[in-house]
């Protein structure tokens, strides 16, 4: 076997800049020795990456588990020890584990971050709610609601939160209690709302296909229809100014899905028609739409850039939902696990 010289190997990108445990990283450059009977050996941190994909100029990597998290440095390593140059990925760390998730958890304007356990189709679980406090402290919020599929927060800082089961959306108090707030929401599953210069409106999406508009009173109406849907529906209003619009996700059974447009007058639009999953979807503070896709091989969360096309810019397999706090901190969330960025990771 030839020795690995410690300038042979020069890294020059990593791509996408951010992942969690799981998700597959690019590293692209020039010298990466493949002919002989072992991959090269990369590194992220200390931890050793198992190579998935390996050509003279580019590197596909899986990012090993127990990561600690935030900017690491991602190294080659031979006989000679670490090789050429090294690059960096931002990793997120689990938040919150022990979780069941079906959509985007939720931050408060208090940077508490809200997270869900929904269990299987009309399963009674102890907890429906958790929060999660911006230390780290993970407590009980709210108990009772079945199956808690979406989440949102109205203007006075109110949560929100629909339940699949019931086709309910229930308005919970700041010590956890729960009210119903609208009913006969069909499979009630994504909440969000326009902002009050909007008139603060409610969407809820039905996995059937229907999008309802719910007054201040809890009185629903048809807003609009889309195809309907093997999962959760997920909705996200913005951005913010006179181009706003409610967007919406939702995995059918076909192999690509579209992200939908629905103006004020409820008329559909695609927005963009080629994701192979498009599940959990938010704005971020400078107005920009993500999306995490979960299509395998490729799946993680993407940015929609002003010409329409979408980013991959965090790498990681099986997400649903993200959420962006008020500082700019950045949750994604797998069914069972939240994984947070940093403010200064986040962008």
């Amino acid at each position: 076997m030839k020795s690995l010289k410690a300038s042979s190997a020069q890294i020059a990108a990593v791509h996408p800049p951010s992942a969690i445990e799981g998700g597959r990283i690019t590293i692209q450059g020039a010298g990466f020795a493949i002919d002989g009977p072992r991959l090269p050996d990369v590194r992220i941190g200390r931890a050793r990456a198992r190579v998935v994909f390996a050509s003279a100029d580019r590197l596909i990597v899986v990012v090993p588990a127990g990561l600690e998290g935030g900017q690491m440095p991602v190294r080659i390593w031979g006989a000679a020890g670490a090789a050429g140059s090294s690059a960096s990925v931002r990793i997120a760390a689990p938040l919150a584990t022990g979780l069941h998730q079906v959509d985007n958890p939720i931050f408060d304007r208090d940077g508490n971050l809200y997270v869900t356990y929904s269990g299987t189709r009309g399963q009674q679980v102890p907890v429906s709610i958790f929060r999660v406090r911006p230390n780290g402290t993970r407590e009980t919020f709210s108990s009772g609601i079945v199956n808690p599929t979406s989440m949102a927060i109205d203007a006075d800082g109110r949560l929100y939160v629909s339940s699949r089961f019931e086709g309910v959306v229930y308005r919970v108090a700041a010590d956890g209690s729960a009210e119903p707030f609208a009913s006969d929401l069909g499979v009630a599953c994504g909440l969000a709302f326009a902002p009050p210069s909007e008139g603060g409106t409610l969407f809820v999406g039905d996995r059937s296909g229907t999008i309802f508009k719910v007054d201040r009173d809890g009185r629903a109406s048809t807003f609009a229809s889309v195809p309907a849907s093997v999962a959760a529906f997920h909705l996200a209003y913005g951005p913010p100014g006179p181009n706003a619009a409610l967007h919406v996700t939702g995995p059918t059974l076909s192999s690509c899905d579209a992200l939908y447009r629905i103006d004020a007058d409820g008329i559909v639009t695609k927005a963009y028609d080629g994701f192979g999953r498009p599940q959990g979807l938010a704005f971020d503070k400078h107005g920009t739409l993500h999306v995490i896709d979960a299509l395998a091989g490729s799946s993680g969360l993407y940015r929609l850039n002003s010409n329409g096309s979408p980013e991959l810019v965090l790498a990681g397999p099986g997400l649903v939902g993200l959420a962006f706090a008020p500082d700019g901190s950045l949750v994604a969330s797998s069914n069972d696990t939240a994984y947070g960025l940093a403010p200064q990771l986040a962008t």
